[in-house]
């Protein structure tokens, strides 16, 4: 095999492979890395209609990659609600998404909880995650549950709930702990920091 065919071959491979991601932003990058590799194999082939498609096919995932980043700092591209404990469409939400919480957040039990408080991290109409923090009694929102969708994963809603907005400023909390053992805990890039196998953000 030809080192040209070996190119073509990795290209094609790797241009399947992004189509399997579940996030978005890791879709787009893998994908635009494809597209460059195939435009070089195309091009020396000279296969110009080839050469021409994964061109433009790069241009309009590098559009929507800058698009995403911009909207990872837009603090107009999240939305919180709060919602009760028992809310039907939380509920629904959690069973929609419970074998993947349960991956990151093995620990979490649903039920009502009168401490808790619910928030929903919309992104326009679509549910980009959900934070669940209980109130301990000392001005601390303990985070039982901080879940992303996958789509929304490279995209880092927990830093508009954490960082940009106040809405756990406002309830009053004036510091934020995670519980021991994340799985690939996030938590340093939004300004905690580590306390034992914890992680620790002041709202003050």
């Amino acid at each position: 095999m030809s080192w040209i065919d070996a190119l073509g071959w990795f290209g094609s491979a790797l241009l399947v492979f992004s189509l399997l991601q579940a996030r978005m932003l890791r879709l787009r990058v893998l994908n635009t890395i494809a597209c460059l590799i195939l435009i070089v194999f195309n091009a020396v082939l000279a296969v110009w209609p080839m050469v021409a498609m994964n061109a433009v096919l790069a241009i309009i995932n590098v559009w929507f990659i800058v698009k995403m980043l911009r909207e990872s700092d837009d603090t107009g591209a999240y939305t919180v609600l709060q919602v009760p404990d028992d809310d039907v469409y939380l509920r629904h939400f959690l069973q929609v998404h419970a074998t993947d919480i349960a991956t990151f957040f093995p620990r979490y039990a649903a039920g009502a909880d009168p401490q808790r408080s619910a928030l929903l991290v919309q992104h326009g109409d679509e549910t980009a995650g959900v934070v669940i923090v209980r109130d301990t009694g000392d001005g601390t929102a303990y985070v039982e549950l901080d879940y992303v969708t996958p789509r929304f994963r490279d995209l880092a809603p927990g830093k508009y709930v954490f960082r940009t907005s106040n809405i756990l400023r406002d309830k009053g909390f004036r510091r934020v702990l995670t519980p021991p053992g994340m799985v690939k805990p996030y938590y340093e890039g939004l300004g905690f920091t580590p306390v034992g196998d914890q992680w620790e953000l002041s709202l003050s």
